[in-house]
């Protein structure tokens, strides 16, 4: 009974650990990620309340109507409304002219694209951020998990040379030099779980999880990330098409062209045209007349408004300029930061991680049986944690690059 009991809780711990991690390839994480973060949602609603904008620009003016009835009448009475009494009633609509209605429909229309390309934009950005951290802390898993068999190692040989020191077969300063040394990896081992909690609190922000997230990554997935043209001339252009915030710059151009010319159509007055019943006040009963009324532009020409659209074009088209040429600039260094990191990257031997970890496995043998000296032992751990730290690392940062490309360009460039 006791050992079912036992069992039971073991599954039962099992259950709960696994309800606290989501261990996520890079695919399910993109997924997810389109799916819960509320600034993504949040965005869409601006791009529905632009379109709402705009579907209500397309609708045309009301009618105005205006009654007037006789209050009173010093002969008849209060509310002289009868066959004999008095009212009047006029109907009045805006005739707009100068086109100023399909350029303010076209104007709405450009404002709802931005909310788009707004959209993407954010959602690039967001992407990117993801994929920095989850990478990252893939690896960085990876080295505490190194940190945690080394440390698991060094205990061993540790409690080894405690009982040794009892029986005085070595020195306290050998014991102390051990120690010493678990205490420094296990310094090294807190930093990097201070840097994954921080990615932690990113991702879970990203994806709107409390759970922890365990990124898994293939070397399939890994093995995707090469550069596969050298025409940066290519990127450029891709780049250029593809970069929402170049469209955002555009369609700022866009607006403020068609705002220059919705300017100067105000300065052209819109017609108001109308029809008026009176039934006693004119010059003969039941009078029906029309009407018409025109602003006269003889002091507002709006031309403050036509010289400030015109200065607003010319900003944003100069504004498009620097991000065009920034953009060419962005992927000139993107490229060539990835030539970097993949050179570093190739200039390790294949086989660099595998003969370090084989010559780890024998290295606490051959010390406990003292083949080797105290300072041969303690310079190959901090070489061998070193070595394989900065190896992580440059695996990170290559992965890293590789999706500042991906940023930088717009694109998916490494499915």
């Amino acid at each position: 009974m006791r050992y079912k009991l036992l069992l039971y809780f073991v599954v039962l711990h099992s259950a709960l650990f696994a309800q606290d991690t989501l261990r996520l390839s890079i695919g399910t994480a993109d997924s997810l990620f389109l799916k819960r973060n509320l600034l993504l949602l949040a965005e869409k609603y601006q791009i529905e309340n632009s379109k709402a904008i705009e579907s209500q620009t397309r609708l045309w003016d009301n009618p105005t109507l205006s009654v007037e009835f006789s209050a009173y009448n010093p002969s008849r009475g209060l509310l002289d409304v009868g066959n004999q009494g008095q009212k009047a009633i006029t109907i009045q609509q805006v005739i707009t002219t100068a086109g100023k209605r399909n350029k303010r429909i076209a104007l709405a229309a450009e404002a709802s694209k931005m909310s788009e390309y707004e959209f993407y934009d954010l959602l690039r950005n967001l992407k990117y951020q993801l994929r920095q951290l989850y990478f990252e802390s893939y690896f960085l898993n990876q080295t505490v998990t190194l940190l945690d068999s080394q440390l698991a190692a060094l205990n061993t040989t540790i409690s080894a040379f405690d009982k040794e020191f009892d029986r005085n077969n070595v020195s306290l300063k050998e014991v102390v030099r051990l120690k010493a040394l678990r205490f420094k990896l296990s310094n090294n081992r807190a930093d990097l779980l201070f840097e994954i909690t921080d990615n932690q609190r990113d991702l879970k922000s990203l994806l709107q999880t409390e759970n922890t997230i365990i990124p898994v990554v293939t070397p399939q997935v890994l093995s995707r990330y090469q550069l596969t043209t050298s025409n940066t001339k290519d990127l450029e252009q891709r780049a250029l098409a593809s970069r929402s915030d170049l469209m955002m710059a555009n369609n700022l151009i866009k607006q403020s062209t068609i705002n220059e010319q919705l300017q100067k159509a105000l300065a052209i007055p819109d017609l108001q045209i109308g029809a008026v019943y009176d039934q006693a006040s004119n010059y003969v009963q039941n009078y029906f007349g029309v009407s018409a009324s025109i602003d006269l532009p003889f002091f507002n020409k709006n031309q403050g408004n036509i010289k400030s659209a015109k200065s607003q074009s010319m900003y944003y088209k100069l504004n498009s300029e620097a991000k065009q040429h920034s953009i060419i600039n962005e992927v000139d260094a993107a490229v060539k930061k990835v030539r970097i990191a993949e050179e570093a990257f190739q200039n390790v031997e294949g086989k660099f991680k595998e003969q370090f970890e084989l010559l780890n496995r024998g290295i606490y043998d051959n010390f406990q049986k003292r083949n080797i000296t105290m300072l041969e032992f303690i310079d190959f751990i901090e070489s061998y944690n070193e070595s394989i730290l900065e190896f992580n690392r440059l695996q990170s940062d290559r992965i890293k690059v590789f999706e500042e490309l991906n940023y930088i360009v717009g694109e998916e460039l490494f499915n």
